[in-house]
């Protein structure tokens, strides 16, 4: 039997790429639910190609035209964040792709672990936010939850069959982006186009401006502590600009062992979806003889203060990742319309993690508040 996908954001980057996987594996795999926040076109466009039962437009003033589009093909529709959450308890989807950009990826993960359905996690921002109260939710239900993000995944992998042996630490890699080897004064009047080139990975906007401010390699070191369960002091960032070793792990004895491959994000989704099992593709394969070198170097923790700053928000624990990441969704959107310079978002970032209130055992709606508390001194901060 063909396993059913739900994918939450399948008009992002991830999303449209975890349906390219679909496609390639239509005999496997088939679409469930198919969920937008604003880009009815595309979402109307993909439904109508792949025949959800499902489909969820965030925006409600988009819902109108959704519906007329697909009402005739027998497509259920439905409108509002609230929906995205609730069509959990209903859907007869097993795999749930959440790849919704930031903190609202936060309730839908929760309701469908609530649901054991199994995580096929793109949204780092939920265990960022929430790490301790997601894996905890995960024991509870026994849901599996793969990380989707290439590094992630490339540690998962790695991890398969090591569950006897001590782990020493994690090593991610990062590739740097596009602004590697530059110091602040080269970086204070850098424009929001050199900052979305990013030289390896096609990925959204909002991502593309954290990996340029190494923002994404921070949250991956919050994400890899609940993930794998092991504390920051054994969480090590490398900067490795040809993005072919997706990271390492290292063990007691000393050994290393990495993941590697080209940087195709359709490769971990295709993990993720078809885990334990590795399932053949036609994705375009690496050549060793392709690959003149690879390289590693330290990360400018000075220059790029936001990776500096998710390792004190591990530090102090709490709902402080909660702020940083509110603080970080703000000061990036701000930074794509041209409001703030690019060197002011780590700036941001670090006057919401001081003065924003500190909750060292936060509730869910402790976790609900923190964030509409951060954003708005994050806004407040804009003017």
């Amino acid at each position: 039997m063909k396993k059913k996908i739900a994918i939450l954001g399948s008009t992002g980057s991830i999303g449209t790429q975890a349906l390219e996987v679909v496609s390639e594996q239509h005999e496997f795999l088939e679409v469930e639910v198919l969920t937008a926040n604003s880009n009815s076109d595309l979402l109307i466009k993909q439904a109508l190609q792949y025949k959800p039962n499902h489909v969820v437009i965030a925006d409600e003033s988009k819902y109108e035209e959704v519906k007329n589009a697909l009402d005739p093909h027998d497509i259920k529709v439905f409108a509002g964040s609230k929906a995205i959450e609730e069509l959990m308890d209903i859907t007869e989807a097993e795999i749930v792709l959440t790849a919704m950009v930031g903190y609202s990826g936060l309730k839908p993960t929760i309701r469908a672990i609530e649901n054991k359905k199994k995580i096929a996690l793109a949204n780092k921002e939920t265990l960022v936010v929430a790490g301790e109260l997601i894996t905890e939710l995960c024991v509870k239900n026994r849901v599996d939850l793969i990380p989707v993000d290439s590094e992630h995944s490339a540690i998962f992998q790695c991890l398969v069959g090591e569950q006897m042996n001590t782990l020493d630490k994690v090593i991610l890699t990062a590739s740097g982006g596009p602004f590697r080897g530059k110091k602040r004064n080269e970086l204070m009047e850098v424009t929001r186009a050199q900052a979305l080139k990013h030289p390896n990975w096609s990925m959204g906007a909002k991502i593309t401006i954290d990996s340029a401010t190494l923002m994404n390699k921070g949250l991956e070191v919050i994400e890899a502590k609940w993930l794998f369960g092991i504390e920051a002091d054994k969480i090590e960032v490398v900067v490795h600009p040809q993005s072919i070793i997706h990271s390492m792990v290292e063990f007691n004895d000393g050994s290393i062992k990495a993941q590697m491959g080209l940087p195709d994000m359709k490769l971990p989704i295709h993990y993720a979806f078809f885990f334990p099992q590795r399932v053949s593709s036609e994705f375009k394969r690496m050549s060793f003889s392709d690959i003149n070198q690879l390289t590693f170097e330290q990360p400018d923790k000075e220059t790029f203060r936001n990776l500096g700053l998710a390792y004190e928000a591990l530090a102090q624990g709490g709902n402080m990742a909660c702020i940083l990441n509110a603080a970080n969704e703000i000061a990036v959107e701000a930074f794509l319309q041209d409001k703030i310079k690019f060197l002011h978002i780590a700036e941001i970032n670090e006057k919401c993690m001081q003065q924003v209130t500190h909750i060292s055992k936060p509730s869910l709606q402790d976790y609900v508040e923190t964030d509409m508390e951060s954003r708005r001194f994050a806004l407040s901060l804009l003017s």
